[in-house]
């Protein structure tokens, strides 16, 4: 009898025992289920703050990778289409390159067109004291391949198109005091305009054959701002732009012809474009300029700005003024 007595009190305080045992594995196994829990949920709290922080990242630094973006696309343009241009193709503004230059005897002269009615331009000036010695820079590069088969822009001109009050593709007849409304609008926006501090961020050939500038800002007025504040102050413009809102470029000239003593194979000849476009960039690119005027301009004749046409320009400083 003792020894069943014996046996009983064990196998109760076995069950005790166990009992215990299983209570703190349950414990601790609700415990470390919860501490998961909250350790996952703090992990996804920082993921969404950093969201947060790229969604309101400064917008300076979100329009420069915008117009890096575009301008690795513009970069890529001939080895995607080719050079068009050797076969008389089309401009970036829809006209026909026989529509704006003719060729003949190797030599290139610009075809001026009255524009009906005038285009109404609103762009942005590079001062001589930049554009100079990179129009220099430029004939050096191109000037021996292309003899006169190559428009240089007038130095004199160097400009970034902003926007358009009335464009060739889609033109807005204006009165003379309609003219003189859109232009005090415009003085109004240059004077709330900081002065640009830009670099030249690269040099690119377009498959239609423009060399084109393409720069970043460092400082001052954005061009996506500029354009907005255009858009404001002129609402009758067309609601279809020429160009990219972010991008801020120049044109420094425009090739029409074959280069002399180039490769015929098509590879070839692309490889021999793109050294050209190494070489001036390794003169030139990482150039500093300010801009500090916004022209409106009246272009009567079709690219007055760029063909050396008629046109009429009213020149605005930019005031940094706050409103």
């Amino acid at each position: 009898m003792q020894m069943v007595r014996v046996a009983r009190n064990w196998w109760s305080h076995s069950k005790t025992v166990a009992l215990i045992w299983s209570i703190c594995f349950i414990l601790y196994f609700s415990l470390l289920h919860m501490a998961n829990k909250i350790s996952s949920s703090q992990n996804i709290i920082p993921s969404a703050t950093t969201a947060s922080s790229a969604s309101d990242a400064d917008p300076s630094t979100a329009n420069r990778v915008q117009r890096s973006v575009l301008y690795d696309r513009m970069a890529r343009d001939l080895d995607e289409h080719g050079p068009k241009f050797l076969k008389h193709g089309e401009t970036s503004q829809s006209l026909s390159l026989s529509d704006i230059f003719t060729l003949k005897d190797g030599h290139v002269t610009p075809v001026l067109k009255a524009a009906s009615p005038p285009v109404r331009a609103n762009v942005l000036y590079l001062n001589p004291e930049y554009s100079i010695p990179i129009s220099k820079a430029v004939q050096n590069v191109f000037g021996p391949y292309f003899d006169k088969a190559i428009w240089f822009q007038n130095s004199s001109l160097y400009h970034f198109s902003m926007f358009h009050a009335s464009h060739h593709i889609t033109p807005v007849p204006a009165t003379a005091d309609e003219i003189e409304t859109e232009a005090t609008s415009v003085r109004a926006v240059a004077e709330g305009l900081c002065p640009l501090k830009i670099v030249l961020d690269r040099v690119v050939l377009t498959s239609t054959g423009v060399l084109l500038g393409c720069w970043q800002v460092t400082s001052g007025a954005d061009p996506i701002t500029i354009r907005a504040k255009l858009r404001i102050a002129l609402p009758r413009a067309p609601e279809k732009q020429l160009y990219d809102a972010a991008i801020l470029h120049t044109s420094f000239a425009r090739l029409l012809g074959h280069p002399k003593d180039s490769p015929t194979e098509p590879s070839r000849q692309l490889q021999f474009f793109h050294e050209l476009v190494d070489r001036i960039n390794s003169k030139i690119r990482g150039t500093e300029a300010m801009v500090s005027e916004l022209w409106y301009v009246e272009e009567y004749d079709v690219l007055a700005l760029a063909l050396d046409g008629r046109m009429k320009a009213r020149k605005f400083h930019l005031g940094c003024k706050r409103t």
